[in-house]
């Protein structure tokens, strides 16, 4: 196999959690790591960006501490992005924390392994495969995402992050009961369709939801944000 494909077969195992959910995802991160570990580039350049890396020290500062809920923080700079994520997959690899537990620890939304999944894969595995791609430009040539398709991979990402924080603050205010179950339903299949990549269910949903927020006034700077980045899709 040569060196290109074997990054390929990195960059398919990282699709796999990208694309699935959470039921299955802990099994499928051990080929992320075999992956690596087939390839001499991925070895070499995983070497070198953890060689001085101290993953303790990294883990206080973006986890969140034992017996608190929230959303984890990312490090900004590629090599230590790339570091810090490959440190966690073997962490969880290794059975050092339960998947499980780390999910509603570290991206918690609502108590829902799915919908905590789908955040981790989007904050998480697909910047960390996309960093490992760009580091390979020829990958383009033997059918990467072109130009266009990984402008709405990003668009969808965006909607995620965005969509994630309305469910938050939404599941924050007091509603009346039937409100509160509408606007349930209704953040909670957003999320999941930009998570599929559905853009037709998603602007479905989102004429439901403007309506919603015209019906209960609750309508803020974050939610004309997710219907202006929708409308670019």
């Amino acid at each position: 196999m040569e060196a290109l494909e074997k990054i390929e077969r990195f960059i398919t195992a990282c699709d796999e959690l990208v694309e699935g959910n959470y039921i299955g995802a802990e099994k499928k991160i051990p080929a992320v790591l075999k992956a690596i570990a087939a390839s001499e580039q991925l070895t070499d350049m995983f070497t070198a960006v953890t060689e001085k890396f101290d993953y303790p020290a990294a883990r206080r500062a973006y986890l969140c501490a034992e017996g608190e809920r929230g959303m984890a923080r990312m490090p900004l700079e590629r090599p230590e992005m790339l570091a810090f994520v490959f440190c966690m997959l073997v962490e969880i690899d290794a059975g050092r924390v339960r998947f499980s537990e780390f999910l509603l620890r570290n991206f918690y939304v609502d108590g829902s392994y799915t919908a905590s999944y789908s955040v981790f894969s989007e904050r998480v595995v697909r910047p960390f495969r996309d960093i490992v791609r760009d580091c390979f430009p020829d990958l383009s040539r033997r059918g990467a995402l072109d130009a266009s398709r990984r402008k709405q991979e990003e668009l969808f990402g965006e909607l995620s992050e965005l969509l994630n924080s309305e469910h938050a603050r939404i599941s924050r205010l007091e509603l009346a009961p039937e409100d509160r179950d509408a606007s349930e339903l209704l953040l909670s299949e957003l999320c999941f369709a930009a998570g599929r990549r559905d853009g037709r269910e998603l602007l479905a949903l989102l004429a439901g939801y403007r309506y919603f927020l015209l019906h209960t006034g609750f309508t803020t700077e974050l939610s004309v944000k997710i219907f202006e980045k929708a409308a670019q899709i």
